[in-house]
C-alpha cells in the first residue's frame, strides 16, 4: 500500500550536516504519522524523530536542537535535517509510517524503507 525509499546518507565528519529524504508512494501518505529510526548491527532499532499529520513533532532527547523532521506534502517526502553530527549518530537510518499515533514505538509502524547509512567520523 505504501512504499518508502530513503536517500541522502553518507560519510561525514563530526560537526557536519546531512539531510535525509524519504520519498513515499500514494496520496494517503499525507495523513500518516511519519518517523525516522536508526539502527546499528546487532542492536535494537532506536526512535529518532516523528511528525504527525498536523505537524506535531517528537524527538529523542539526544538529537533535540540538532535534528529537524519535516514533510513536503506536495512531493510526498519526509526529511530529516541533521546538524552538528556526532560520532554516536552513526547508524543506518530508516523511514517509517503508520496510521496510528504511538510515534516512538517501532512496533507501531507498518511501513518501512530500506534504510540509508550515516557514518560520522572524528
Amino acid at each position: 500500500q505504501v512504499q518508502l525509499a530513503e536517500s541522502g546518507g553518507g560519510l561525514v565528519q563530526a560537526g557536519d550536516s546531512l539531510r535525509l529524504s524519504c520519498k513515499a508512494s500514494g496520496r494517503a501518505f499525507r495523513n500518516y504519522t511519519k518517523a525516522w529510526f536508526r539502527q546499528n548491527s546487532g542492536q535494537e532499532r532506536q526512535f529518532v524523530a516523528s511528525i504527525g499529520w498536523h505537524g506535531g513533532t517528537n524527538y529523542i532527547d539526544s538529537v533535540k536542537g540538532r535534528f529537524t523532521i519535516s514533510v513536503d506534502n506536495a512531493k510526498n517526502t519526509v526529511y530529516l535535517q541533521m546538524n552538528s553530527l556526532k560520532v554516536e549518530d552513526t547508524a543506518r537510518y530508516y523511514c517509517a509510517a503508520q496510521a496510528g499515533a504511538s510515534p516512538q514505538r517501532s512496533s507501531s509502524y507498518g511501513y518501512w524503507g530500506q534504510g540509508t547509512q550515516v557514518t560520522v567520523s572524528s
